[in-house]
C-alpha cells in the first residue's frame, strides 16, 4: 500500500492486514443476483480476526451483508466486542473496489458489538485493478451512525 508524502496518515498495521482480509473475503461472495459482491474482516476486542462475505438468497430477505456474516462469526466464537472492521465491495466483474461503507442495518449491528461507537474504526479500502490496496479510507461508527441507539439507551 503506497502512502505518500511525509504528513501521510500512518496507520495501525492492522487496518491493512484487516483490508487484505476483506479483499480475500469478497472473493467468497456469493451474489448471484445483484452482482455487487462485499467481504469483510473484524478485528475483536481480544485481537482474532473475522472474515465474512455477503450472501444472497432468492428470497432476497434470507440473505446477509458481509459485516454481519463476520460480526455473526465472531460472536458465535466466544467475541463480544468489536475494535475495528473493513469493508471491501464492489461490482463481481471489477477486482476494483471503491470505499463501500456499511449499510444501516449493519452499522446497528456494530453499534451493539463495540466497546464505544467514537473508537471503532470502519476501514473502506480502495484497490486497483489488480486487486491491490492502494489506499484506506478511515472513519469512526459514530461518524457513520451519529445519537445511535444501544445498549445503554435502554
Amino acid at each position: 500500500m503506497e502512502k505518500e508524502g511525509q504528513n501521510a496518515p500512518q496507520y495501525p498495521e492492522v487496518f491493512g492486514e484487516l483490508a487484505e482480509k476483506a479483499l480475500e473475503a469478497r472473493a467468497r461472495s456469493y451474489a448471484p443476483y445483484s452482482g455487487f459482491t462485499v467481504g469483510a474482516a473484524v478485528l475483536a476486542g481480544d485481537g482474532r480476526i473475522y472474515t465474512g462475505c455477503n450472501i444472497e438468497n432468492a428470497s432476497y430477505p434470507a440473505g446477509i451483508c458481509a459485516e454481519r456474516t463476520a460480526v455473526f462469526k465472531a460472536v458465535s466464537e466466544g467475541a463480544r466486542s468489536v475494535a475495528a472492521i473493513a469493508i471491501a465491495g464492489g461490482p463481481a466483474w471489477k477486482k476494483a473496489v471503491s470505499p463501500c461503507p456499511p449499510c444501516g442495518i449493519c452499522r446497528q449491528v456494530l453499534r451493539e458489538f463495540c466497546a464505544s461507537p467514537e473508537k471503532l474504526a470502519v476501514i473502506l479500502p480502495e484497490s486497483d485493478d489488480e486487486g491491490r490496496v492502494t489506499s484506506l479510507r478511515l472513519f469512526t461508527l459514530e461518524d457513520l451512525l451519529p445519537e445511535s441507539f444501544g445498549p445503554g439507551s435502554l
